[in-house]
C-alpha cells in the first residue's frame, strides 16, 4: 500500500509526539499550528536575557521519555540530559513554617513523624500503597485503548479497583493516614497537576506521592522548552513538516471522511487526520453539528479543570530564599477549592506555586539574576478586567510569606490567565488544563480518541485518556499510533 498522508493539527506535546510516532510506521505527516512556534502550552518566552517555560515545569516519570524515545530507535540522553532536583521542593505553611522534601526518602519519613506521632510509619506504608498503585496503573490500565464501558468495568477492573481506590476520594484516603493538616496538604496538592480537587480526585491518584517523594522530580537542562526543541528536532530527521502561523478554520469533509483542514493561506489534504487542537474547539467550531461527538449540553456538564494565573517575572537580583520548587498552602485551603470548583470567584488568600528555574540552570537569567514564574489555580471564565492588581497582591502575598522582596526588583513582568489561554489556543472558557480527572471523567469517561461520524478523524492531548500532564500525552500518543495502524 502506498505511504497515507497525515495532517496533525496542533504542535504541543500531543500533536508533536503523534506526529513522530505516524512518521516511524512510514506515514507521510504535516503538523499545522495556529501559533507562530509549536511547544502549545509548553512554548517559550524569552525577554532581556530571560527564558520563561510558559507551561509544563515538573519533569516527572522519565521512564515515559525514554521509552518513547526508545519506540522511535532514539535515546533521549543523545538529545538533552536529565538532572535530579535535589530537595524536590519546599512548602510554606504560614507563620514562618517551612518544610523541604528532599531526594533521601528516609528524610521525608523522618519529617512526617515530627508532623504527628507514627507518621513515619504511615507515609511508609502509603508511599509502599502508591509504588504498588503506580505499577499496577502503568501495567494494566494507563496503556489501554478504551472502547466501551464494558471494557473498563469489568472483573478486573472492579477487583483492581478496589486495590487502587479508584472509587474512594482523595482526601478521605489521606485522612486515613494523617490527621496532621501539613501531611494531608503535601500528599494531596498534586491534584493541581490533575486539574482537580482533593475532594473529587480518585485517591488511585495517591500515586503521585511515589512519583515525586520516591522516583524523584527531573529538570532537563535547558527547561522543558528543550524537550520541545528536541521533538522539532526529530520531526526534522523523520521527514515532517511543521507548518506555524496557521489557524485551522475548518475540517473539509464528505461521504463521512474528513478530506482537508482549511486555514486562512489554503487547505491541507490527507487520508487520516489527528486533532490535537482543543477538543471543544475542534467539535464545536471546525465539525458541523453531524460530525460531532457530543453536543454543547454535554460539555456544559463537565467539570472543567482549573485555568491558571501565571506570572513570568525577570528578577535583578539573586533569591536564595526560594528554591527550584516553591509552594505555599494555606490553613483553610479548601476555600481555594470552592472558589475554583463549587463558588468561581477570584481566590482569597491562595495556594501558589514558584518555580525559580534559575536556581538549578543559570542560562535561563541574566547573570546576577533570577528566573520565576508563580502561578495561582482559577476557575475558568473569571472577569479579569481587575487580574493585574489581582497579580500584584498575590506577588505582595507570596514576598511576605517567603520573606522576599521582590516587586522592586522587576526588570521583566507578564501575567498570563484565562483569556490568553482562549486566545492563543482556543482553550475551552480558557481552561489551562481541559478536564478535571474525576472519577466520572476518567479512562472511558474521558473524550473518545475517535470521531464516531468521520472515521478517519481523531483527537488526542489533555481531553483523551490517559488525560492531563505532559507524560499522559506522550502515552495517548502511543495509544493513538497503535490504534490508527498501519500506512
Amino acid at each position: 500500500m502506498s505511504v497515507r498522508r497525515v495532517v496533525v493539527v496542533g504542535a504541543g506535546f500531543g500533536g508533536l509526539t503523534s506526529a513522530l510516532l505516524l512518521a516511524k510506521k512510514g506515514f507521510e505527516v504535516t503538523i499545522v499550528e495556529k501559533n507562530s512556534e509549536p511547544g502549545g502550552r509548553a512554548r517559550v518566552w524569552q525577554e532581556k536575557g530571560f527564558t520563561f517555560d510558559m507551561g509544563p515545569s515538573w519533569y516527572l516519570m522519565p521512564e515515559v521519555f525514554d521509552n518513547f524515545f526508545e519506540t522511535i530507535g532514539r535515546k533521549r540522553s543523545d538529545y538533552y540530559q536529565l538532572q535530579r532536583i535535589n530537595p524536590g521542593y519546599r512548602v510554606y505553611f504560614g507563620e514562618g513554617e517551612k518544610v523541604e522534601i528532599t531526594a533521601d526518602v528516609s528524610q521525608t519519613l523522618a519529617l512526617f513523624e515530627s508532623f504527628q506521632a507514627g507518621g513515619a510509619a504511615r507515609l511508609r506504608k502509603y508511599l509502599d500503597i502508591a509504588r504498588y498503585e503506580y505499577e499496577v496503573a502503568m501495567r494494566e490500565f494507563m496503556d489501554v485503548d478504551y472502547r466501551s464501558l464494558l471494557q473498563f468495568m469489568n472483573r478486573k477492573m472492579l477487583v483492581e479497583g478496589l486495590k487502587l481506590h479508584v472509587f474512594e476520594k482523595l482526601d478521605r484516603y489521606v485522612a486515613r493516614f494523617f490527621t496532621d493538616r501539613r501531611a494531608q496538604q503535601i500528599l494531596e496538592y498534586a491534584t493541581v497537576f490533575l486539574g482537580s480537587s482533593p475532594h473529587d480526585t480518585p485517591a488511585m491518584y495517591s500515586l503521585m506521592s511515589h512519583l515525586d517523594m520516591e522516583q524523584g522530580i527531573f529538570y532537563p537542562d535547558g527547561g522543558l522548552g528543550k524537550v520541545v526543541d528536541t521533538l522539532v528536532e526529530l520531526c526534522g530527521e523523520f521527514g515532517v513538516e511543521i507548518v506555524t502561523g496557521e489557524p485551522v478554520t475548518k475540517v473539509r469533509t464528505e461521504n463521512s471522511l474528513a478530506k482537508a483542514v482549511v486555514t486562512p493561506q489554503g487547505e491541507y489534504t490527507a487520508d487520516l487526520f489527528v486533532m490535537n487542537a482543543d477538543y471543544h474547539h475542534v467539535e464545536q467550531d471546525l465539525l458541523r453539528p453531524g460530525e460531532r461527538n457530543y453536543s454543547e449540553s454535554w460539555w456544559s456538564r463537565k467539570t472543567l479543570a482549573p485555568t491558571l494565573m501565571m506570572m513570568y517575572l525577570g528578577v535583578n537580583k539573586r533569591v536564595p530564599e526560594l528554591l527550584h520548587h516553591n509552594l505555599s498552602f494555606t490553613a483553610q485551603w479548601e476555600k481555594h477549592f470552592d472558589s475554583i470548583f463549587k463558588n468561581p470567584a477570584w481566590p482569597e488568600n491562595p495556594n501558589i506555586y514558584v518555580s525559580c528555574t534559575s536556581r538549578t540552570d543559570p542560562t535561563v537569567a541574566p547573570e546576577g539574576c533570577e528566573n520565576l514564574v508563580l502561578l495561582v489555580p482559577l476557575a475558568p471564565g473569571l472577569d479579569e478586567t481587575d487580574r493585574e492588581a489581582y497579580a500584584d497582591a498575590i506577588l505582595a502575598q507570596f514576598e511576605e510569606l517567603a520573606g522576599v522582596s521582590l516587586r522592586n526588583n522587576l526588570l521583566v513582568k507578564r501575567v498570563y490567565a484565562g483569556s490568553d489561554y482562549l486566545k492563543d489556543y482556543n482553550a475551552y472558557k480558557g481552561s489551562a488544563l481541559g478536564l478535571s480527572h474525576t472519577l466520572l471523567q476518567t479512562a472511558i469517561f474521558r473524550p473518545s480518541m475517535r470521531n464516531k461520524n468521520l472515521k478517519n478523524l481523531f483527537y488526542t492531548g489533555q481531553y483523551t485518556h490517559p488525560g492531563i500532564g505532559v507524560p499522559m500525552a506522550f502515552i495517548g500518543s502511543k495509544i493513538l499510533a497503535a490504534a490508527v495502524g498501519e500506512p
